[in-house]
């Protein structure tokens, strides 16, 4: 293995300079280093596929936030999933298929005082395929989880809203709120994310933003009003479903996709007072918060994945990690159909 080992080249993909607004090429810096064998404990991945989250411009900021801020000249952050190509760890095996956090790089080398922080865990490819372990019943499939579950606290016959209800965490959102017996209604942009949350994943309706006001279509599908909203996008959305809450109905913020490339102020809600008027609750869903539960989530989405009640949609881009600068944008734009899963090498 050592003699093969040292044939391999790891491409990586660093952040060379923070970005103002939409990140693109000039903020990236590609490098090239030997890889080496894995030390005492350790244990070396070739990455196989990566996911692409909104949260990764967050993460490219300067400044306070739930978690350290990638620094210039560090590989960028990303989830991922890969293969055990060497070991010195008897928990996993050449072979072995693995999650966690790589980064953009072609292989992840993890110290042994490095396993528990990288969130390095075998997964089974019997309860999903590749790249399921990056959506369902990855960290979107988490947040979707934790975030609607705990935070949301949905009960039969509830109305239930996502925005973003086409990508990664909506779709998990939507499809585990009628599982739970609530009518959902999805927020999504353009014809053919809407019919395909509807008729594929079995929202109740679906409110194309592009097509029009919001405000409208919520008044037309939620008639009733909103008992909970799973929040991803923030900004002028936010504020048209606040106005149609109802009495003790939860806001989970889990993102604000329309805020993240701002180069100016962020824009907070206007209709904040609803929260009072109707002794409403907002609250942050971070996943990471979870992470001693995912056992738990994954085992039940695995379960509604082989029963055919939950269906999971990623859009895969070819190209390895030099394709990573011009991937990254179409979650901004709105370019992908479902998860965003950047395909690094073949299994």
């Amino acid at each position: 293995m050592a003699a093969t080992l040292t044939t391999l080249v790891n491409h990586q993909c660093r952040l060379a300079v923070r970005p103002v607004g939409l990140p693109t090429a000039a903020n990236w810096q590609f490098t090239e280093e030997a890889v080496a064998e894995p030390t005492e404990g350790g244990v070396l991945i070739k990455v196989l596929a990566l996911s692409l989250d909104p949260a990764m411009r967050g993460w490219m900021n300067e400044g306070k936030s739930y978690i350290p801020p990638v620094g210039i000249g560090e590989v960028m952050r990303a989830g991922g999933v890969g293969v055990v190509i060497a070991s010195r760890n008897p928990a996993f095996a050449v072979g072995d298929h693995v999650t966690g956090g790589p980064g953009v790089q072609a292989y992840w080398s993890v110290a042994a005082d490095q396993l528990r922080r990288s969130g390095l865990a075998k997964i089974d490819l019997r309860a999903g395929t590749l790249t399921q372990w990056l959506n369902v019943l990855g960290m979107p499939g988490m947040t979707g989880y934790f975030g609607l579950m705990d935070v949301g606290q949905p009960k039969p016959g509830e109305t239930v809203v996502v925005s973003g209800a086409a990508g990664a965490v909506g779709q998990t959102v939507g499809q585990i709120a009628k599982i739970q017996g609530c009518r959902v209604v999805g927020i999504a942009g353009g014809p053919a994310k809407c019919e395909w949350v509807v008729k594929e994943l079995g929202f109740d309706a679906c409110i194309d933003y592009k097509a029009g006001p919001v405000k409208e279509g919520l008044r037309q599908h939620c008639p009733a009003g909103v008992d909970v909203y799973f929040d991803n996008v923030g900004g002028d959305i936010l504020d048209d479903v606040l106005a149609r809450i109802n009495r003790k109905a939860r806001i989970i913020i889990c993102g604000a996709i329309s805020q993240y490339n701002n180069t100016t102020p962020v824009q907070g809600p206007k209709n904040y007072l609803s929260l009072l008027v109707n002794r409403a609750r907002m609250e942050g869903i971070v996943v990471f918060d979870y992470a001693d539960r995912y056992h738990v989530a994954i085992a039940e989405m695995a379960g509604y994945l082989k029963d055919g009640r939950m269906k999971s949609k990623e859009d895969v881009v070819d190209g390895g990690i030099a394709a990573f600068p011009g991937a990254l944008p179409m979650l901004f734009s709105g370019a992908n159909f479902g998860k965003l899963v950047l395909k690094v090498a073949d299994a």
